[in-house]
């Protein structure tokens, strides 16, 4: 299991992450600020570089960097916000970058404008 006090807190009954033989499997992440745990207001741009900073910080508690990712799932409340979206998701990403799906959905928690979950292979 994946915990880390420089990520939210799970809201509900799941872990941060888990952690199998080849693969780590990350929960969806909201732009909850983990120091405060207050979600973070402001346009899609603005929360979702709260969320990858959350990502990293997982990634890290795991021993993982960005290169390790394979496969990421982002949810946005509105697709009209891809493009803004788009750019702060690359800004964190290296090659090769993972497999994506991107999907409108009809709410998120806390009515978020986006919301990311990432699947990572483990190092070794």
């Amino acid at each position: 299991r994946i915990q880390t006090s420089k990520a939210p807190n799970a809201l509900g009954p799941y872990s941060q992450g888990i952690v199998t033989d080849s693969l780590v499997f990350f929960s969806g992440q909201g732009p909850i600020d983990p120091t405060t745990n207050a979600l973070v207001t402001g346009d899609v741009g603005v929360q979702t570089e709260r969320i990858m900073e959350n990502i990293g910080a997982l990634l890290e508690e795991a021993g993982l960097g960005w290169e390790d990712l394979v496969k990421t799932t982002c949810y946005l409340a509105d697709m009209d916000d891809f493009k803004a979206f788009n750019e702060v998701y690359g800004s964190f990403l290296v090659e090769p970058y993972p497999a994506r799906t991107t999907i409108q959905a009809a709410r998120l928690p806390l009515d978020i404008l986006v919301e990311i979950e990432v699947i990572a292979r483990k190092r070794g």
